[in-house]
């Protein structure tokens, strides 16, 4: 009898892990339709304030959703056919400089001449260092691997519009049908627990949205500095570097500083004879760094969500780590929901022993 029920142990505790396995490899199949769905969650939560700011101001509930999501279509629009040629014709022409520079001996013979006058030669030889590059660009050895690549940030693009596009349908369908699917998570509570779930829940759910308002108005505010002050010292292709600087922006903690040394470093490529442009804009970028975390960041967010510094820190590096981009966006309000939940279900638990 101890053996029948040690085999039945053991072939129940085998299914368990076998399903345990099955499940997990399920998620790992739908991630990327997981990801597309939190990543539409999170916008309409960012959204949702909008749409309670304008019922607060006497607005019927439907008159506010449709007025947010033609405003949400409208800027989409506005972005594909306004600023996306201008992106892509500065890039083109970005592309085209770059490649002349690589073909012009005379031109390149120059630019190593003013990177070498920056950079000290006991640091790195600029010229050895370009041959060493074209040694390996030309292997044959290597071609296949680069071609490789070339082929894989290729299907990356697409798949990252094909991606944009299923987000902005879900984020539209999550708009409008926010306030549904709340009621409907809130009635799977038990009656005595719904009204302080309620609570906590709208609180998480008005950080989250404060906290993409917030990210945004900084990302928005870094493009339209970039393009006024690019276009002011006569950078090149000024449009194109302030769509760069928005985008690196959205992404908190290091997006402004990567985005800002690769405009820096992209505009010391194409405008070469121009080193003092090169330097304001190094300056400018600087400047503009602190700014933003010494004043812009901490008026914004503040108001957005309350979180540690430490806390925004380890956030942002786990939720990088496991997601990537996304997990970085979604870090912090994750942490703040987090402490939300914590000073307002465990102290208190911990409190009444």
């Amino acid at each position: 009898m101890k053996i029948q029920n040690a085999f039945r142990l053991g072939l129940f505790g085998g299914l368990g892990v076998l399903i345990a396995v099955l499940i997990g490899g399920a998620f790992a199949s739908l991630a990327t339709i997981l990801t597309y769905i939190g990543a539409a969650i999170f916008i309409a939560l960012g959204l949702d304030p909008l749409v309670t700011w304008l019922e607060s101001r006497k607005w019927p509930r439907w008159a506010a959703i449709l007025t947010v999501l033609v405003g949400v279509l409208g800027l989409f629009v506005g972005l594909v056919f306004a600023i996306i040629p201008v992106v892509i014709e500065q890039s083109t022409k970005l592309v085209n400089q770059i490649t002349e520079y690589v073909t012009n001996i005379e031109s390149l013979d120059q630019f190593f001449e003013q990177i070498q006058a920056v950079i000290p030669i006991e640091i790195i030889d600029v010229r050895l260092a370009a041959q060493e590059a074209l040694a390996y660009l030309t292997n044959p050895d290597n071609l296949a691997q680069i071609g490789g690549g070339v082929f894989s940030v290729g299907v990356s693009i697409a798949t990252g519009i094909f991606g944009a596009l299923i987000i902005l349908i879900l984020t539209l369908y999550f708009t409008a049908s926010i306030g549904n699917i709340k009621r409907a998570l809130y009635r799977l509570v038990p009656k005595s627990r719904r009204e302080k779930f309620i609570d906590i829940a709208e609180q998480v759910a008005h950080a989250v949205g404060r906290y993409v308002v917030g990210q945004v108005s900084l990302a928005l505010i870094n493009g339209v500095l970039s393009f006024i002050f690019l276009s002011a010292i006569g950078a090149a292709y000024p449009a194109l570097f302030a769509f760069i600087a928005f985008l690196f922006s959205l992404v908190p903690l290091v997006g402004t500083l990567t985005g800002s040394i690769i405009i820096v470093l992209t505009q010391l490529l194409v405008n070469p004879e121009s080193m003092l442009t090169v330097i304001v804009a190094g300056v400018y970028y600087l400047v503009y760094m602190q700014v933003e975390a010494y004043l812009l960041s901490p008026n914004i967010m503040n108001r957005a969500v309350k979180v540690p510094g430490v806390v925004v820190v380890i956030a942002a590096l786990i939720g990088g780590t496991l997601l990537g981009i996304l997990g970085a966006l979604i870090a912090i309000p994750v942490a703040a929901s987090i402490l939300i939940v914590i000073d307002q279900v465990l102290v208190p638990k911990q409190e009444e022993k």
